[in-house]
């Protein structure tokens, strides 16, 4: 098995950290020593003069492990914007290598390091060094979190293609819905095509209805399952 998953999207505001809290509870419930990581997180709030990086905290108490939240999420950024932009806005200098080496740590630790990205694998992280950079230099396979409706085909495969190209491994996709929307005809056909052009899997569709049911689990248990085969 890998020693890690890469949760990536076609887009920001995708759902990512939903799924990837999801999939930790599940993978924590199956005995699997899961420990998440966020290499960068922008739009942090500010609490007593320090930035809060609420999705790190998320992911880190859903796992429950006894790791500093500096290791967990090495750069934290005040701008609700791309990474690299936020950074130089703020003075802020990254350093892949401290990122590598914070993976590196965890990595001997546990049995699998759930990476949850910012934006998507294209969004730049400090210049030219992009997501899709980081995601190869860990050598990581990627979920990619998906939006249901009109366009998502032309995002999803975009992102595939540009996966293929570095040589990234992709396990599958997962359709989110993320907000209240009517199932209309291109979110029923959407997935199909995805699979059939991509030749990508679509791993879960998720609605917004199962996600506010107790059925969560169930959901996300069986994606678990369907992720870990793949790997």
């Amino acid at each position: 098995m890998s020693k890690g998953i890469f949760i990536t999207g076609t887009d920001t505001g995708i759902g990512k950290t939903f799924v990837a809290l999801g999939l930790i509870k599940e993978m924590k419930a199956m005995g699997i020593n899961v420990c998440p990581m966020k290499p960068v997180e922008s739009g942090c709030r500010i609490s007593n003069g320090r930035l809060v990086p609420e999705d790190s905290m998320k992911l880190l108490k859903a796992s429950g492990v006894d790791e500093s939240i500096d290791l967990i999420n090495p750069y934290r950024l005040r701008h609700p914007l791309a990474p690299s932009v936020a950074s130089e806005l703020e003075g802020v200098r990254i350093h892949k290598r401290q990122v590598v080496n914070a993976y590196n740590r965890l990595s001997r630790k546990y049995d699998l390091i759930l990476v949850e990205g910012a934006g998507g694998i294209m969004a730049p992280v400090y210049k030219k060094y992009l997501m899709i950079d980081l995601i190869k230099e860990l050598d990581l396979p990627i979920i990619i979190v998906a939006r249901p409706g009109l366009g998502t085909i032309n995002h999803s495969l975009l992102t595939i293609e540009a996966a293929r190209k570095k040589g990234i491994t992709i396990p599958g996709i997962v359709i989110n819905y993320s907000e209240n929307i009517k199932k209309g005809l291109s979110e029923k056909t959407s997935p199909d095509v995805i699979e059939k052009v991509g030749q990508v899997p679509v791993l879960a569709i998720i609605t917004f209805l199962k996600i506010t049911r107790r059925n969560n689990s169930q959901i996300f248990r069986s994606l678990a399952e369907r992720i870990l085969a793949r790997l």
